[in-house]
């Protein structure tokens, strides 16, 4: 027989070892912590306080069965008496008509039941928690993904940090509830036809938060309990330049200067990696980058951001090394040297071992935003690029590694998230307004610190292009507004190929109509990774004059869409709305709409299909119904529930303007790009 005990803001149950909290936690949402004997209150997770305006729960109780009522949902715990091996079991009800969101079940008719802790000596357990499966259920989110799937409903996945491979460990479900995992350890999901089960290989309790609404009502919910993201600076959503590496202060001028004599638009210009004297200096080489300030000076009055590059790794030939060792800055090892990585950085003539700076700790948090301010924000540098930010280890063992923050196993998958509050809090501090945090990982609750996501070291394949648009809707029912990817890919291409240019152009078109709008790949010829590489050709006028001309032109595109863009960033600071999201979000009563991966809404009036296959110069788009479209290039009107082929010459998507909205796509009547 269970104890069930009222608490302010919820509900404390215990039945045998175990002990299950239960807390209101923002509007229609409830916490849910679960552990032996204790709860701890010490955790590393992403909910850190109860959301303003949290309303107090309707707790009710009798000797086997309490229910939680926040608004819209209701949360039912029981002890089921029929049961051989009775324990305790928590379900989760829509409260308006009473509908089964969610609800654990045991493992087994016999045991274990439905969470299981499974000790590991060491004061913490391999935690394993399961739900009943759905066979209707479809879910979305997870973080960002290579399998090339946007609904994740049957697969079995990692809950680890890997390059191109962001956990973020939430789901939106179309049964009308979100699910986060609130912890950081390494673990797994399982989305099974028999069971959904979540798993921890190492770590002190369960501890996980469920909320209830349309997609739309999770999103803000989410956004609520875990930080809304700022509003996007004005500059960041233009175009942004990058190649793999500009070796030098004159080439990367150079490159901005030819913008400007071709009047083509430029927000930001990326300074890439090994400009530093050595990894964890967080300093231009003098060598190669005589004057920044003068440089950042020159591009800002072209209207031009400088971002740099900022990697978390530490080389021994730093001379900072002594003190991030000494004093205990860096991510420790429960065995051998604190060193993670091998990298050929400067003054290296073969690979050597690196280690990584460790963000969860203050102190380090602290030592390494004072270099960044003296190195690079007081030379009017506001934009930082956090590579490698997983951490990247080799081996990527987890388990080796400590931080402040706990043991790798436990804590590791918050890395990036901690990262990015180095720098937010670091620019907050300074008085700066938020700036964009360019990340290759994250986890909940990156989002409130500016932390924009990309998906990594990708091929430059049309089968890399197609994953990208369910990637970039993944990364948005995440709860990340700000989203980008390598248009052309990052791994290879060669701008004399044709093959490759008729690439480039899709791929730019789709980056259009992003979030951010992001040049960047390793071009041919390439080279061993190390301090002397540079990458080949990756500026708009690289690929050849039909290319160029296309590109440009979309360039002026996006210029036209900023506005509209900007109405949609603020909503998503404001609602927790991503501007990129699929067609399900504002169209969730079109079960067709449930079904489409390979399009996408630009906020509510532009609905996006991207062409992902070779040579095609037409293809099929769905339009969602209870609206008309219109065709944004021709002015073609279509009805809204059906499929339709719409024209993809070379030159353009398609792209479809929702009936009655005034989205400037296309250049205005009469004007010389007409």
């Amino acid at each position: 027989m269970a104890l069930f005990e009222n608490v302010p803001g919820g509900l404390v149950a215990h039945h045998r070892h175990e002990v299950v909290r239960i807390d209101a936690w923002g509007r229609d949402s409830v916490r849910v912590r679960a552990a032996r004997y204790r709860l701890d209150d010490a955790d590393h997770g992403a909910l850190d306080a109860p959301p303003p305006g949290t309303p107090t729960p309707v707790v009710t109780t009798d000797e086997s069965r309490a229910t939680v009522v926040v608004g819209e949902l209701t949360v039912v715990v029981t002890v089921p008496s029929d049961a051989a091996n009775p324990e305790l079991e928590v379900a989760f009800h829509r409260t308006s008509d009473g509908a089964e969101l969610l609800r654990e079940q045991p493992m087994h008719s016999w045991a274990p039941g439905p969470r299981t802790y499974t000790g590991t000596r060491t004061g913490t357990y391999e935690l394993r928690q399961e739900f009943v499966a759905y066979d209707d259920e479809r879910l979305f989110g997870l973080g960002q993904r290579t399998h090339g799937r946007l609904d994740v409903k049957g697969l079995a996945l990692d809950l680890v940090q890997r390059n191109g491979e962001v956990n973020v460990p939430f789901v939106v479900s179309s049964r009308g509830y979100g699910f986060l995992w609130n912890n950081p350890a390494v673990g797994r999901v399982e989305f099974a036809a028999n069971a959904t089960r979540w798993q921890a290989g190492q770590s002190r309790q369960i501890d996980y938060w469920v909320t209830a609404g349309s997609p739309a009502d999770v999103l803000a919910r989410y956004a609520d309990a875990t930080g809304h993201s700022p509003d996007l600076p004005a500059w960041a959503s233009g175009f942004w330049q990058s190649k793999l590496r500009y070796r030098t202060q004159d080439e990367l001028l150079e490159v901005a200067r030819e913008h400007e004599r071709r009047g083509l638009p430029l927000s930001v210009l990326v300074c890439d990696y090994f400009h530093w004297t050595a990894m964890g200096d967080f300093a231009f080489d003098p060598a190669e980058w005589p004057e920044p300030e003068a440089m950042v000076k020159e591009l800002r009055e072209m209207g031009v951001e400088l971002m740099v590059s900022i990697w978390p790794t530490v080389s021994p030939l730093s001379r900072h090394w002594a003190r991030y060792r000494d004093e205990g800055l860096l991510v420790g090892t429960d065995q051998g040297l604190e060193v993670h990585q091998t990298v050929r950085d400067k003054g290296m003539a073969t690979p050597m071992a690196v280690g990584f700076y460790d963000p969860s700790n203050p102190r380090t948090r602290a030592f390494v935003w004072d270099l960044v301010r003296q190195n690079y924000l007081d030379l009017g540098i506001r934009v930082w690029w956090l590579d490698a930010s997983e951490p990247e280890l080799n081996p990527a063992d987890p388990q080796n590694v400590v931080l402040h923050a706990g043991p790798g196993a436990q804590v590791i998958n918050a890395y990036p998230r901690d990262n990015a509050r180095l720098f937010a809090e670091g620019m907050a501090a300074e008085g700066h307004e938020p700036t964009v945090l360019l990340s290759r990982s994250a986890w909940a609750g990156s989002q409130r610190y500016g932390a924009a996501v990309w998906s990594g070291d990708i091929p430059a394949t049309w089968d890399s292009l197609a994953t990208q648009v369910r990637a970039g809707l993944g990364v948005a029912m995440s709860g990340i507004p700000w989203w980008t990817t390598d248009i052309g890919g990052f791994h290879g291409g060669d701008a004399a190929d044709p093959a490759y240019r008729e690439l480039m152009v899709r791929w730019f078109q789709f980056g259009t109509f992003c979030p951010l709008f992001r040049l960047h790949g390793d071009r041919e010829p390439r080279t061993a990774t190390g301090f002397d590489q540079t990458g080949g050709p990756n500026e708009v006028w690289s690929f050849g004059d039909e290319a160029y001309a296309i590109l440009a032109d979309h360039l002026h595109v996006r210029e036209r869409l900023r506005p509209y863009l900007h109405e949609q960033m603020s909503r998503a600071a404001r609602d927790g709305l991503p501007p990129m999201r699929p067609l399900f979000v504002d169209f969730g009563d079109d079960a067709r709409a449930w079904d489409v991966d390979d399009q996408f809404l630009l906020g509510p009036d532009l609905l996006v299909a991207p062409v992902l296959r070779a040579g095609e110069r037409e293809r099929d788009v769905y339009l969602p119904a209870g609206t008309a479209w219109t065709d944004a290039w021709t002015g073609q009107r279509y009805d809204g529930g059906a499929t339709v082929r719409v024209p993809a010459p070379l030159e353009r998507i398609p792209v479809l303007v929702r009936d009655g909205a005034d989205v400037p796509v296309a250049p205005p009547e009469g004007s010389a790009a007409d």
